[in-house]
């Protein structure tokens, strides 16, 4: 019973993970896309940069929320002190890059709340 409980939240730590990496796939083509034009039109205002910066920017802290989840729900199943300790690195790692990532995107929106005012 144990095994195959082990087995399903590997099985559902793999999903999520792949959802992780479907949200910051899809992020990175839409940050693309909107951004090509600001390199064939020059004319474009600035503010098209920070704001395909502060999308990209959330929709990164997304997929890092659900890498994240993934890593909570493998400790659950990791069966060593030393597979703990990884995931704890990486989660730890992935929660500082999601703090300071948020901290940026906070701070665009004051600038450009401030600027708009």
């Amino acid at each position: 019973m144990l095994e195959q409980s082990k087995l399903w939240i590997e099985l559902l730590a793999a999903g999520v993970e792949i959802a992780a990496a479907i949200v910051i796939g899809l992020a990175a083509l839409e940050a693309i896309t909107r951004a090509l034009p600001l390199f064939v039109r020059r004319d474009m205002s600035q503010d098209a940069k920070v704001d395909i910066r502060r999308s990209l920017g959330r929709w990164l802290a997304l997929g890092l929320e659900f890498a994240l989840a993934a890593d909570i729900l493998r400790t659950a199943v990791a069966p060593t002190w030393r597979e703990i300790g990884q995931l704890a690195a990486i989660a730890v790692l992935r929660t500082a890059l999601n703090f300071f990532l948020e901290r940026e995107i906070a701070r665009e929106e004051m600038h450009s709340t401030a600027a708009a005012a």
